[in-house]
């Protein structure tokens, strides 16, 4: 080897290392304290997204320090660069939720600037809430350099002190005394409909959210961190490891180890995450009852890739898939529950005896293939995850609707929905915000038997796409999510139930139907079908459109050049190439 050649030329790091011509860069890495034997191992971005802000963030220091430990053990040599983090229950309703969706491209972008540029080798994520995940996903997959992940983990569960009577007013059919965020969103309800007092509010606000970590119920950040293990780019657990459990320590530093090995395979997202493992990433999203939000972030991974998706690809696997766990909000079980019977693994375990995953796909763990990933794996019978021969239900958690309404589709949490509105027929509310129908809401201007349409919030209307977990939970707490229905252009949190209908597209600024929506008009819901009609002729929506102006929300800053890139949700509401 020439003096100056440190390293084989099949790392991408020999390319600031490696030459004569490469004494300025050498020359600015020894100002980082590296010496010349350091420039001769793989150099390793350990992408931290910790803040001071964000529960699920917060103690991610702990993660990465363990994740850099395990890089040294391997022969490498790690780097810390940021991801930025939004907390979507802290920006919930406000002007702040325009920015959640949104961060996700900036997340990916900003990944892809910081790695290109410093020529890395390989790459661990370290992610956990909303956004963090799906947009560190759409960069492994942009980058395609050996990557891995490993989030900070879910937070624990709470625990109600008072009686199940009480608890029983704020959350219909409670079966333990397990609270989460969702919980107290719906007190927040319960206590405007007087059903609880302050005492009981105040508890539930202090005990909600006991611990660091991403939302306990299989709500957005959870559902995506546990599809990291189904794309193949995590270890065994990322997605159901407690945040305060050691476990999650001693898996940040093998999945440190695992990304050295990855760099001398050269084995690379692309390699991993094809197109059956994508489908197997729908399948187990429906088999677990995911956000609905994962709609979004699939299609967009699946953008990156180069191997699009679109909803009718999420109906077909959800008309043939089982739903097997019944997580908060759709049942009464968090994260913690499904990782001690047996994770995500188990799951995949019971599907795969119905042959519904292809198990030939690669990962990043051992054995690589799937099938050797799974030799162990078992339900541990705790009754958190049904068998494959006694589901849930026939058919997966979400559900793809449309109709005269949603022409081009709108999405469901049907698991999450009370068989009484399944189907119905109710009359229009119409609501041009999110602020505007809570205000409703909470002033109990809603009636059972309405239909609360929330337009304008879609991702170019919003923009953003906000999430509308305070008119939902404010519904459940009121006791009217059996007996009213919401439909909007934005989105829903995770931790939605009801018959919340979101993702309706076209959108109202793009001049969907959802904009022509009148007080009163009757609209047609048949989950199970698939169904999502306004009952109003095609004659009499051709005379409003004549005379229909769109509603235009001032915006400014980086939500302008957003509003003018992204695309429509049932697109994955992606920025234009």
């Amino acid at each position: 080897m020439k003096k100056f050649d440190y390293k084989s030329d099949k790392y991408t790091s020999a390319n600031i290392v490696n030459g004569v011509e490469k004494t300025p860069h050498r020359s600015l890495l020894k100002a980082l304290g590296l010496s010349n034997s350091d420039m001769k191992k793989p150099f390793v971005a350990v992408v931290n997204s910790y803040n001071e802000i964000v529960p699920g963030h917060v103690e991610l220091k702990r993660v990465v320090d363990a994740v850099k430990k395990g890089i040294l053990m391997a022969g490498g040599l790690p780097f810390e660069i940021p991801a930025i983090a939004v907390c979507d229950g802290i920006a919930m309703n406000h002007e702040g939720m325009k920015y959640s969706l949104a961060s996700r491209e900036l997340i990916a972008d900003s990944i892809e600037i910081m790695v290109k540029a410093h020529a890395f080798d390989g790459i661990v994520f370290v992610p956990n809430c909303d956004k963090t995940v799906p947009g560190m996903l759409m960069a492994a997959a942009r980058i395609d350099r050996p990557s891995i992940f490993v989030s900070g983990g879910p937070m624990l569960a709470g625990k109600f002190s008072g009686s199940m009577d009480t608890l029983n007013e704020i959350r219909k059919g409670a079966v333990n005394t397990a609270i989460d965020l969702t919980t107290a969103f719906e007190a927040v309800g319960a206590y405007q409909n007087t059903k609880i007092d302050l005492n009981v509010l105040e508890e539930i606000e202090d005990s909600a959210c006991p611990t660091c970590g991403s939302c306990s119920g299989m709500f957005t950040a959870n559902s995506m961190n546990c599809i990291t293990e189904v794309l193949g780019l995590a270890l065994s657990g990322n997605g159901t490891i407690p945040a305060v459990y050691q476990d999650r320590v001693r898996l940040a530093k093998d999945t440190g180890e695992r990304i050295v090995e990855l760099i001398e395979m050269d084995l690379k997202p692309r390699d991993i995450v094809t197109a059956q493992a994508l489908k197997n990433a729908l399948t187990v999203d429906m088999a677990l009852g995911c956000s609905t939000n994962t709609i979004l972030h699939l299609t967009a991974i699946a953008n990156e890739l180069e191997l699009p998706i679109g909803l009718s690809d999420f109906d077909a696997v959800c008309e043939k898939t089982p739903n097997l766990c019944k997580l908060s909000p759709a049942g009464p079980w968090h994260i913690q529950d499904l990782h001690e019977d047996g994770g995500i693994d188990a799951v995949m375990k019971e599907l795969s005896k119905a042959d519904l995953l292809d198990l030939d796909v690669k990962t990043v763990s051992e054995g690589v293939f799937l099938s050797q990933k799974l030799k162990s794996a078992q339900r541990k019978s705790k009754g958190i995850i049904a068998s494959i021969e006694t589901p849930y239900s026939p058919t997966g958690g979400l559900k793809v609707l449309k109709g005269t309404l949603a022409p081009n589709g709108a999405v469901v949490k049907k698991s999450a929905v009370s068989e009484k509105m399944l189907k119905n027929i109710g009359k229009a509310r119409v609501f041009e915000s999110e602020e505007a129908a809570t205000e409703a809401i909470l002033n109990r201007q809603i009636v059972p038997g309405d239909v609360v349409v929330i337009r304008y919030e879609g991702p170019k209307g919003g923009p953003g796409m906000r999430e509308m977990l305070t008119p939902t939970s404010a519904l459940s707490g009121m006791g009217l999510d059996e007996a009213v229905s919401l439909i909007t252009d934005g989105r829903f949190s995770g931790g939605t139930r009801g018959a919340a209908i979101g993702h309706v597209s076209p959108e109202a600024y793009e001049g969907g139907v959802i904009g022509l929506v009148k007080e009163g008009d009757l609209i047609e819901i048949n989950i199970p079908e698939g169904v999502l009609n306004l009952q109003v002729s095609e004659d009499e929506l051709e005379l409003r459109r004549s005379t229909h102006q769109i509603f235009e929300k001032p915006v400014k800053g980086y939500l302008t050049r957003y509003r003018q890139s992204v695309t429509s949700a049932d697109e994955g509401a992606i920025s234009k190439k």
